[in-house]
Order: structure tokens, then sequence, then C-alpha cells
């Protein structure tokens, strides 16, 4: 069975929200074979990266930047895991108040440095979350696990 490994900075109920719009999708019935895993930024381990085949990141937007707990896991986990999850797929969601272009030049930043394969563009909201938005994590979710199981 294949692991997917959720990271995510969840500091608000919006937030909250995307996160579980995310988790629902991975979780869909119609994807087989994946065992998805959950961990808070501040304490997932390179041993939850290495024992993953995929990952799905999430972080609010921080004065133009990631969370300072997502950028704490990516410290934490760069060199130990950066030889062996190369070309491992991921997704991302973000949420900010307003820019996030930031935060989306440090993600694609330390992502390539990792040299793992994004799976589609990342979600990213900024003010309010709809319908749509959610509906936007959903996908993200589901496309992510897909790729890693058989629909």
């Amino acid at each position: 069975m294949k692991r997917l490994l959720i990271v995510h900075h969840t500091p608000s109920p919006t937030l909250q929200a995307m996160y579980e719009a995310v988790r629902d999708g991975a979780t869909t019935d119609e994807i087989e074979g994946v065992e998805v895993v959950t961990r808070p930024a501040l304490t997932a381990s390179a041993v939850d990266v290495l024992e993953a085949d995929g990952y799905l990141l999430g972080t609010p937007v921080n004065l133009g930047y990631l969370s300072g707990a997502l950028k704490h896991f990516f410290d934490l986990v760069y060199y130990p895991c950066l030889e062996a999850t190369a070309r491992r797929p991921f997704g991302a969601y973000l949420h900010g108040d307003n820019d996030a272009t930031g935060a989306l030049r440090a993600l694609e930043s330390i992502t390539t440095g990792l040299k793992w394969r994004a799976v589609r563009p990342p979600v990213v909201v900024a003010g309010r979350v709809g319908k749509d938005d959610l509906e936007d994590c959903w996908e993200l979710g589901a496309t992510v696990a897909a790729e890693l199981g058989t629909v």
C-alpha cells in the first residue's frame, strides 16, 4: 500500500476547512491502495517523509511567506530526505489575506531543490474561502492520492 503524507499548519478555521477538504479528497472511496497519514508541520519528521510515497502540504501565508511551522518542517527534513525522495509527487494549498507570491516562490524553490514533482498547481486562496475553493482543495487531495493509488 502506498502512503500519502499530509503535512499542515492549520491555525485558523479557514485552513481547517481547506485541510478537511484536502483530506476528504485524498481519502475518497474511489481511490484504492493509499493510506493517508496526517502530521502537523511542527511534529512531522524526516522518518514520516521517508516512509511516504507522496505529499500534500498546507500552510497559511504569513507576511507574504510560508508559515514558520512549514518552514521549520522543511528545515528539518531537507537534507535527510534530499536524495531518497526525489521525483515523489506532491501538491500544496495556501491561504492568505492577500498576496501569496513570496510563499509560492519559496515553496517552488524548496520543492525544486528536493526534486519533488508537482502533480498540479497549488490551490491558493486569498481572503474568504468559498465553495469553489473547497472543491479545488478536494480535487487537489484526490489528484495527489490518485497519482499513488488505483482508481
